[in-house]
């Protein structure tokens, strides 16, 4: 990997993580972080599956540090960026990316999010409980990330961006 896609990754991060502190909103009976969503429909356009999982996973490693997000942070962005980039590897649009965030987190995510509640925070609860909050976080920034990933894609820097 060249330094400048670590670069990239580490502002991505960075803004995911400052994202989910000032942006969100009420979700049911969750909140919706928007952002960390958004960022991982961007990466995946941009840089590609694999980096958009690991800004994901940092994202999620540093709210759960510094207590600003629980544990639900892991399943619900990694596979929402793994599918994301995915779905943009295999068809080249970045609306495609978009679905990708929407089933991989507000979908399965959510369905994963149960037994793993279950297992590492002691919840005992159903699928219909997750899905809602899970879908409206998710829909929310995927559609944001699109917007922002087409501007980019026109941009000179958004292409140099993605040949990295």
């Amino acid at each position: 990997m060249n330094t400048r896609k670590l670069v990239l990754m580490t502002a991505f991060v960075g803004i995911a993580v400052a994202g989910s502190v000032f942006i969100s909103f009420p979700a049911g009976i969750a909140r919706a972080y928007p952002v960390q969503h958004a960022i991982n429909v961007i990466a995946a356009v941009m840089l590609g599956p694999l980096p958009a999982v690991v800004i994901a996973f940092l994202t999620g490693l540093i709210r759960v540090i510094t207590g600003t997000g629980s544990l639900l942070a892991f399943p619900g962005g990694m596979i929402g960026a793994a599918l994301a980039g995915l779905f943009y590897q295999k068809s080249g649009k970045a609306w495609m990316a978009a679905i990708g965030e929407m089933i991989g987190t507000g979908l399965i995510a959510s369905l994963l999010a149960v037994p793993y509640a279950a297992l590492l925070m002691g919840t005992t609860v159903t699928a219909l409980f997750f899905m809602p909050p899970f879908l409206v976080s998710s829909v929310s920034g995927a559609l944001l990330g699109v917007l922002v990933s087409v501007r980019l894609e026109r941009l000179p820097v958004g292409r140099k961006m993605q040949s990295y």
